[in-house]
């Protein structure tokens, strides 16, 4: 997740008013066209860093201060690291304009048009909110009585299943209650639910930090990926399955030491991603880490099933060759990647392009079953890289700090139609 980033494509109450059930990404019929949409806005400078979609609007978090509608004279909006726009026209809403102090990580799709907002902010329109707030999409005030602050640090990461919301990031405590990583709150108030404690250590670290996670499409499960050696007091090596159905947070008897192996020294985690498959199957992660070759899990993407009990080794993995991959997002036709990547299919590439490598400039589709680099190939400029992809009903959306999305100009997000 990312980061992660729970999707939703016209979410809607399930039947519960202010109830949403837990959404992985969508599953889509086929792979997305090469050819993005030309009617989404442009933000200015910066970098995308979170998207969600509820409803028909748009909500895109990030380090930019600025945005503009697609083929306006008008000048820029200012919008310090939060807007919205209309899924269908692309046009930036007015209306939501919160006051953010600082970069926002994470977003996830609230009931009744709300929207879920992580990051490393302060204080949102003038009151103190520190790394977490929901916000109506309507009109972007805050939704009371939610009410959740971290300690320090910042949100790099939130889930919603239920009336129960996730946030992970590098803080120790919310609200006052100790959380290494990774909580649970209420959805609605923000308070934390004192009986769920994952109890993430990071041994012979500066501290826990949950960079990404991803719930099964049922809620059950929750995969949490980073700086972390222990949950539970049972080893866990930069990834941990929980079981979050019940009142607790249960370390599953699942789990993998791939993530054992180094890469770069200089890393604490270089897990950077995962995402569920829509029907729970399986989840996918990517990776940093610079140090190439067969056999490695650095510089990445990995499919691991999720059945079983013990230990797992991956399904398969396909290797940039030396370059980041950020995002993740599985829809059952594909698994698509996005990093600053040049190529996919290169295991045996040390930043070059090896033995059977494709290139695959800053976003590829992975094909779920070979775990083999797809045909789909639109380019995108490559930059520090890709730090969102989220799939919809009717496409899958990309943020990133650069402007060349599928050979045309698109400010730091676009949108792959469906055919």
């Amino acid at each position: 997740m990312r980061r992660r980033l729970i999707a939703a494509a016209v979410l809607v109450a399930a039947g519960i008013a202010g109830v949403l059930p837990a959404v992985a990404d969508v599953a889509q019929p086929t792979v997305v066209t090469a050819d993005p949409v030309d009617f989404t806005p442009h933000a200015m400078d910066g970098t995308v860093r979170a998207i969600a979609v509820v409803g028909r609007t748009v909500v895109v978090g990030g380090t930019f201060s600025s945005v503009t509608d697609e083929g306006t004279m008008r000048p820029p909006q200012r919008r310090p690291y939060l807007f919205a726009f209309d899924a269908r026209t692309g046009l930036v809403r007015g209306s939501f304009a919160p006051r953010v102090d600082g970069a926002v990580y994470a977003l996830a799709a609230g009931p009744d048009d709300t929207v879920y907002v992580g990051g490393a902010f302060r204080t949102v329109n003038g009151a103190s909110a520190r790394g977490l707030t929901r916000l109506s999409v309507s009109n972007g005030a805050r939704v009371r009585p939610f009410s959740a602050e971290i300690n320090w640090g910042d949100v790099r990461t939130l889930a919603v299943s239920g009336k129960r919301l996730y946030a992970g990031g590098p803080f120790s405590a919310i609200n006052g209650v100790a959380r290494a990583g990774l909580a649970r709150l209420d959805g609605v108030t923000g308070a934390v639910d004192k009986g769920f404690d994952a109890k993430l250590a990071a041994k012979d670290m500066a501290r826990v930090r949950v960079e990404d996670m991803a719930l099964s499409p049922d809620g059950r499960r929750l995969v949490a990926v980073g700086a972390l050696t222990h949950a539970g007091a049972q080893p866990r090596h930069q990834l941990a399955m929980l079981d979050v159905s019940g009142a607790k947070a249960v370390v599953t008897n699942w789990y993998t030491d791939a993530f054992r192996s180094a890469c770069d020294q200089s890393l604490d985690t270089y897990l950077r991603g995962v995402d569920f498959s829509p029907d729970g199957k399986y989840f996918v992660t990517v990776t940093t880490g610079a140090l190439t070759g067969p056999g490695r899990m650095c510089d990445a993407a990995a499919r691991f099933e999720s059945a079983g009990a013990g230990a797992h080794k991956p399904t398969w993995v396909n290797q940039t060759g030396g370059n980041t991959l950020y995002s993740v997002s599985v829809t059952g036709a594909a698994v698509y990647v996005g990093g600053h990547q040049q190529w996919l299919d290169n295991p045996y590439g040390k930043k070059s392009k090896g033995k059977g490598a494709v290139d695959r400039p800053g976003i590829g589709a992975i094909h779920p079953r070979t775990g083999k680099a797809l045909p789909w190939n639109p380019t995108r400029s490559r930059g520090v890289g890709a730090r969102a992809i989220v799939a919809t009903r009717t496409g899958l959306y990309v943020g990133s700090d650069t402007d060349k999305l599928g050979k045309e100009y698109h400010g730091r997000i676009g949108m792959f139609p469906l055919p």
